[in-house]
């Protein structure tokens, strides 16, 4: 068993933390969750979710990883060996998602390039679906490969490869430490120039507009739980990996506090940023704010652009946000491999560098199909499946295995041996009921929404039948990889101490 590598300082583990958390979503989706859920009400039922789910969860991920210095498969298989398939049930959604992650990467990289000469022109829709990626009719019908896509899919897996192939300290920890400040200056140099911008105000007071009317809707309380489920990067193996490399004697509780706090203030930010831009574009047209809100790859790639023709300076805007969603998405891309790449570390005793290049090049081949004229359509089908139920899934069923199942207390005990601030019975409270219990309410409505009516626009069965058979084939090889021949280096059994029931 290869001795395991530990962050070289704690801002080092904070800022690769910071950096898995932050990512396109909190660019791209907080703005318009809170926008669409009561404005600056959203930010009661989003900051009550925050404390009584999202650093409750984080410390126990923390913890977990601290205490069993393992992937999320070999976490699960010291506690119990039954538990091992969880684990790569979570590091399995992970790969899938670094997948297809990588090619949203790949086209922020190109629209920095194209940034420089507004290549998207008068009609940024028409040429980021049409002249850019080529859009097919039909998932089922991929086309060709887009070159250009392709290779800033092939750059974006190097600068993963050379992160995850370097180790922890020399790679992952150096990147971020480069990445973390640029992304927060570059954000904040754009917020100050962009709160100045005519009509920046009105597009601010419609993101912050209080609506209390909204927190009597349970939806808008699901909604705010979901959003900090989603983008602090818990339940799909990453913070049990990055925690795993914390030094013994660390403050687990600090850690994962302060991760928690700086990705919901960048956040914040993202919404400053990216509503500021939209007050001063609806201004121009005349337009109420309303009227230029999107969601997802449309505000990212088609409303932004559209905003940056009629901004002053458009190319510094424009290259300075494409450069960040670059950077926002790469720290992540790195953080979602080295999950997988450890897990092969521990299970077949390889080296990182071996293990690095089987994880690079597999997800490369695979993601090239992501790469093609029907590429955009197999990813939104495959993201919604894999986040609606992969990621949900498996952080609901590891915060119950471990909150009911196992000796809670003794983990709280290890997590506040290291820590200065100790947690207590509201700790335990919140990951036994609260976050359970919102959790499983939004899985139960993902089913039963997709169960009515299909997702989106896809009505073809075969469509839907491929996001069903992408979440089937990963549970199914989540029970098959722990075999007894496999057995984890080092592996001394089941850890019955921590086992509720032996």
């Amino acid at each position: 068993m290869q001795n395991r590598e530990t962050w070289s300082s704690r801002a080092g583990f904070i800022m690769a933390a910071v950096g898995s958390a932050i990512g396109l979503g909190n660019i791209w989706r907080f703005p318009y969750m809170a926008y669409e859920n009561g404005g600056g009400a959203f930010l009661i039922p989003y900051l009550i979710a925050m404390v009584t789910a999202g650093i409750p969860f984080m410390i126990m991920e923390f913890g977990l990883g601290h205490k069993f210095r393992g992937s999320a498969p070999r976490i699960f298989s010291s506690i119990s060996r039954r538990w091992e398939w969880l684990g790569w049930l979570q590091v399995l959604v992970a790969f899938v998602i670094a997948t297809y992650y990588v090619v949203v990467i790949a086209w922020a990289m190109c629209y920095f390039v194209f940034s420089f000469s507004q290549a998207w022109g008068a009609s940024p829709a028409d040429f980021f679906f049409k002249d850019y990626l080529h859009l097919t009719g039909s998932p089922l019908e991929l086309g060709s490969i887009n070159m250009p896509v392709l290779g800033a899919s092939v750059l974006a897996w190097g600068v993963t490869f050379m992160a995850v192939f370097s180790g922890v300290r020399g790679g992952i920890e150096r990147l971020n430490k480069v990445f973390m400040p640029l992304l927060f200056v570059m954000v904040l140099v754009f917020i100050g120039r962009g709160v100045m911008l005519p009509g920046a105000a009105e597009g601010l007071q419609w993101l912050f507009r209080p609506d209390f009317s909204a927190i009597l809707d349970h939806q808008v309380w699901a909604d705010a739980y979901g959003q900090i489920f989603y983008s602090l990067s818990v339940g799909f193996a990453i913070m049990l990996a990055y925690s795993s490399y914390l030094p013994k004697k660390s403050d687990v509780n600090n850690n994962a506090t302060m991760t928690v706090f700086i990705n919901c203030g960048f956040s914040m930010l993202g919404g400053l940023m990216v509503f500021s831009v939209l007050g001063y574009m609806a201004a121009q047209k005349g337009v109420a704010v309303s009227e230029v809100v999107s969601s997802g790859v449309g505000l990212a790639f088609i409303t932004l652009p559209t905003a940056i023709n009629l901004m002053p300076m458009p190319v510094f805007f424009g290259a300075l946000f494409f450069l960040a969603l670059t950077v926002a998405g790469l720290s992540s891309q790195v953080s979602i491999t080295e999950a997988v790449v450890s897990t092969i570390v521990d299970k077949l005793d390889m080296t990182r560098k071996g293990a690095s290049v089987v994880v690079c090049v597999l997800g490369f081949l695979i993601s090239a199909v992501f790469t093609t004229g029907g590429g955009l359509l197999l990813l939104d089908i495959v993201d919604h499946f894999i986040n609606n139920f992969g990621v949900l899934c498996c952080g609901l069923l590891e915060i119950v295995m471990i909150s009911w199942f196992c000796k809670l207390g003794d983990l709280q005990e290890h997590v506040n041996s290291v820590s200065e601030f100790r947690v207590g019975t509201l700790w335990q409270v919140c990951l036994r009921f609260i976050a359970p219990i919102m959790m499983t309410y939004m899985v139960i409505m993902n089913f039963y929404t997709d169960l009515t009516k299909n997702y989106g626009d896809y009505s073809d069965t075969a469509i839907m039948a491929f996001g069903w058979a992408v979440l089937g084939v990963s549970l199914v090889l989540a029970f098959v990889l722990p075999s007894k021949e496999m057995a984890f280096a080092g592996y001394s059994g089941s850890n019955r101490n921590f086992l509720r029931r032996g």
